[in-house]
């Protein structure tokens, strides 16, 4: 498989959702911009993906990473979404333009919606749904330390000594 194989639109991921739940699997989803990819990224995702049995991951467009984030992203959603689909513990990737995932967790129903431990459950968008669904909502500790942020401006830093 290629790792641009596993870049799908929401319809033409029904299918594949359909499919897996045929077989018994849980459905882990959990979304982000995902800038530049780190330590911490690696170590949430595969944390996020351990908690079930395929993962679902939602990420932002680059017009929705700049509305969130001036300036950003610093990597387009194309190379983003490959870098991503290319870890062994994203089973798919899925752009979405909201402000907020809710219309994919709509769309998905995820089992188990998962983001870091930065959040409290009840901040989390979609958690009314995926717990009306009978689904879990958890959090995983995330590596301290580690962002995006950070990294720029360490960057930026060494430049500008």
């Amino acid at each position: 498989m290629w790792s641009k194989d596993k870049i799908v639109s929401q319809e033409a991921l029904l299918p594949q959702l359909a499919q897996w739940r045929e077989q018994g699997k849980r459905v882990v989803f959990t979304n982000g911009c995902f800038d530049l990819l780190h330590l911490g990224h690696v170590d949430y995702l595969e944390k996020a993906r351990n908690l079930g049995d395929v993962m679902v991951l939602g990420l932002n467009t680059d017009a929705s990473v700049s509305r969130l984030k001036p300036g950003r992203p610093l990597q387009d959603e194309v190379s983003r979404a490959r870098i991503l689909a290319s870890l062994l513990f994203v089973d798919a990737v899925v752009l979405f333009d909201e402000p907020t995932p809710l219309e994919l967790i709509t769309l998905i129903k995820p089992d188990i919606l998962v983001k870091g431990d930065d959040y409290a459950i009840s901040g989390i968008v979609g958690h009314e749904l995926v717990l009306a669904n009978g689904g879990q909502v958890l959090t995983v500790p995330l590596v301290q330390g580690y962002s995006t942020t950070r990294i720029v401006e360490r960057i930026q830093a060494h430049l500008h000594s």
